[in-house]
């Protein structure tokens, strides 16, 4: 467990410097394909309010993993960035998110290639609520039939509790963010106190998540 710890730390370290193909998607700021108008959303009896009161994320500031949900990933290619006519459209797109009455909204989105020769889009999304702040969800974008835009992978649900305020795709194909969060069910939803450092990496054909605590002070 120690030498698999410091395995992923090494990797945080030399692997996780920031080298992007392309776009990188800020919250807060305009991009190609951020910041959207609502997408489409699956009706379902549970809402994310609910399940917010009920539960808070504690998230831990050590090194930690958790795999993602999806489609393998082929190899071969160059990861490189894309145009946003060239991608996936997340307006488009069918979000797999439980928002109740509430549409869906696009807060970030980074359109590449990440080394499979297929494009695709890395969307960020929330409930578009009227007051609060929504918890995110993260999802890998493909071409589906008819170029019709489809889930190929889930990197982040909303019950995680965590909101992203920037993403980008690196030169090796990873994906990576940064997040804040909560350390208890008592911190006041519009005052997060946790800030992690997010990686999705290729492992084992489909996605490896890995979260650093982010340095103090940072968004």
């Amino acid at each position: 467990m120690l030498a698999h710890a410091d395995q992923l730390l090494e990797l945080w370290r030399g692997r996780l410097v920031e080298t992007a193909v392309g776009t990188t998607a800020t919250a807060g700021q305009q991009t190609s394909r951020g910041r959207t108008g609502p997408g489409h959303a699956r009706t379902a009896p549970w809402h994310w309010a609910v399940a917010l009161a009920g539960c808070g994320a504690v998230v831990a500031a050590a090194l930690a993993a958790s795999p993602a949900t999806g489609t393998p990933l082929a190899a071969g290619g160059t990861p490189r960035a894309l145009a946003a006519s060239a991608a996936p459209d997340p307006a488009r797109a069918q979000l797999p998110m439980d928002c109740g009455p509430f549409p869906v909204r696009t807060v970030l989105s980074v359109p590449a290639e990440l080394g499979d020769g297929r494009p695709g889009t890395v969307v960020a999304a929330q409930c578009a609520t009227d007051t609060g702040t929504p918890p995110d969800s993260v999802y890998l974008l493909g071409f589906g039939p008819g170029e019709r835009p489809v889930v190929v992978a889930t990197l982040l649900t909303e019950r995680e509790n965590l909101t992203l305020s920037r993403l980008a795709v690196r030169s090796d194909g990873a994906i990576t963010g940064r997040a804040q969060g909560y350390s208890s069910d008592g911190v006041p939803r519009f005052r997060p106190d946790v800030s992690l450092d997010l990686t999705w990496a290729h492992k084992g054909g489909g996605w490896q998540r890995f979260q650093t605590a982010a340095p103090a002070g940072s968004a």
